[in-house]
């Protein structure tokens, strides 16, 4: 449903749900890096601090799809209040945890409040704004979205360093208190539809999304299917997604939690899996990028965020020029020049070495940082343009959804290739550490060092295990340049719903 709008009213919306989105987007990744102190507080091993970060996700993941159906059940605009006061309280209750069993609830619960306010804010900014303007909507909602993988870790770094880490979650309560009451005064309502809950559907949806997405963020460290829990959730998974499925097509009588209907959206299934894919980029890029800069080249966290900003900068300036030539320019031809970037990018990052200056560091991330910028905000549109109104909220949910498998899957591989592609080199490279290696010897020349030296195995360790290191940064580059090239094919199926007007661009000058 289109609401039309004053424009000071569209004005009060947009902050409304933008500050709601970048409260969420952010809380994904500041509290990353506040984790080592956490696990100092709780006493906890590394294993078990790592279910703040899981049993937030996996709440989450199950939580997103329901978008839609619960906007229809209570309403838009409760449902949006109802997130947002749920996400601040909780947010309140993790600062003030006592001990591990605490946290890993709250952030359970969370996640539950805080997986729709993204798709929340997608859709309200979509029908809030007239079609004319809808990339200009989308490129304020991208610029939201972007924020919180770009800041968290610089934010969550200087909140851990300058007073606690429990300020990664109280910074939550101001905004999200401002947002909870502008958004209960200017937010309109949607209509309300008739929906009843099927619980099978939903214990089958449960299991498949969060067994999935529990494999996604413990696999590698769980060294993958060589685990029996790993496995075991798997074959939950996918007999839930088989399960929900089935269900969907046979049980008539029981209306699915979501709609299958979806599905048929051509825009949207390519954009889905687009999306996805942008996930192994994205994502991949910053885990190994800050990985790089704090073991190899011992940047400290704060410095770590200040030299991959320029890359948010980048996507944020990328996003604005969409929303402003969104009207006369085919979005397909953004999302291919965006996508051409991304490679460009990442071909560039295949030539590291431990020698590189932070320019190395910092060019890249700008010609990404523009490349997504460039795709994103097309994307999002496309993949929402030609549902009927009243999917989407659902179809906001589920995209959000693959966006975060996407970047979990990202994440899951670039770990997976980073640690196995770091014993194969170091293997490799170690077999050329001998006394009898002319190389070795002039190494150690001018350390005063000779090979039969204890010190000098010391040292040698140390270079093989980084220059093991550096050679899997570089193949996991090489997989990343290729995961954007075989998106190109996808664009194709790609139709926007919309052909540029030069009158409408002319209007929004």
């Amino acid at each position: 449903m289109s609401t039309v709008v004053d424009n000071r009213k569209r004005l009060l919306i947009t902050i409304s749900v933008m500050a709601a989105t970048v409260m969420q987007v952010l809380d994904t990744t500041i509290v990353n890096v506040a984790l080592p102190d956490m696990q100092g507080t709780f006493s906890a091993t590394p294993d078990q601090i790592s279910w703040v970060l899981t049993s937030y996700l996996v709440a989450s993941a199950i939580f997103m799809p329901l978008t839609g159906f619960f906007t229809d059940v209570v309403g838009r605009k409760k449902y949006l209040f109802m997130s947002i006061l749920g996400f601040t309280l909780t947010s309140a209750l993790c600062g003030i945890a006592q001990n591990l069993d605490e946290i890993v609830i709250f952030r359970l619960l969370q996640g539950v409040f805080g997986a729709a306010l993204v798709p929340l804010s997608q859709a309200i900014m979509v029908s809030t704004y007239p079609p004319a303007e809808r990339g200009k909507a989308m490129a304020i909602w991208g610029i939201g979205v972007m924020v919180g993988p770009i800041l968290g870790p610089t934010l969550g770094g200087y909140l851990t360093e300058t007073f606690d880490w429990r300020w990664t979650f109280y910074i939550n309560v101001p905004v999200g208190i401002l947002s909870m009451l502008m958004a209960w005064k200017v937010v309109p309502d949607s209509d309300k539809r008739v929906r009843n809950l099927d619980w099978t559907s939903l214990l089958l949806m449960a299991t498949a999304i969060g067994g999935t997405q529990y494999v996604l963020d413990r696999g590698n460290q769980a060294d993958w299917f060589e685990d029996l829990s790993i496995l075991i959730i798997s074959c939950l998974a996918f007999a839930g997604l088989l399960g929900y499925i089935l269900v969907s097509i046979y049980r008539k009588s029981v209306k699915p939690i979501f709609e299958v209907d979806l599905f048929k959206d051509r825009n949207f299934v390519a954009s889905c899996l687009i999306m996805s894919a942008m996930g192994l980029g994205l994502f991949g890029s910053m885990v190994i990028q800050a990985l790089m800069l704090e073991n190899l080249f011992d940047y400290p966290t704060f410095t770590t965020g200040l030299v991959m900003a320029p890359r948010g900068i980048a996507s944020m300036v990328a996003m604005m020029i969409v929303g402003k030539y969104a009207t006369r320019i085919h979005p397909n031809l953004f999302i291919a020049f965006g996508i051409f970037l991304n490679i460009i990018s990442s071909y560039i990052c295949t030539h590291y070495n431990l020698y590189i200056s932070p320019g190395w560091v910092i060019g890249p991330g700008v010609i990404q940082g523009f490349g997504i910028g460039f795709v994103m905000i097309p994307l999002s549109t496309i993949a929402l343009s030609t549902l009927p109104p009243h999917l989407l909220a659902e179809g906001a949910g589920l995209f959000s959804l693959m966006r975060t498998f996407g970047f979990s899957l990202g994440i899951s591989i670039v770990a997976t290739i980073l640690t196995r592609h770091t014993s194969i080199a170091w293997n490799h490279l170690v077999g050329f550490i001998n006394p009898f290696n002319p190389a070795v010897s002039a190494y150690l020349a001018p350390l005063d060092l000779l090979p039969n030296n204890p010190l000098s195995a010391l040292i040698l360790a140390q270079e093989v295990s980084s220059q093991a290191q550096m050679l899997a940064i570089v193949d996991v580059y090489i997989v990343i340049t290729w995961s954007f090239v075989v998106m190109y094919p996808l664009i194709l199926l790609l139709k926007s719903s919309q052909k540029p007007s030069k009158s409408a661009a002319v209007a929004m000058d």
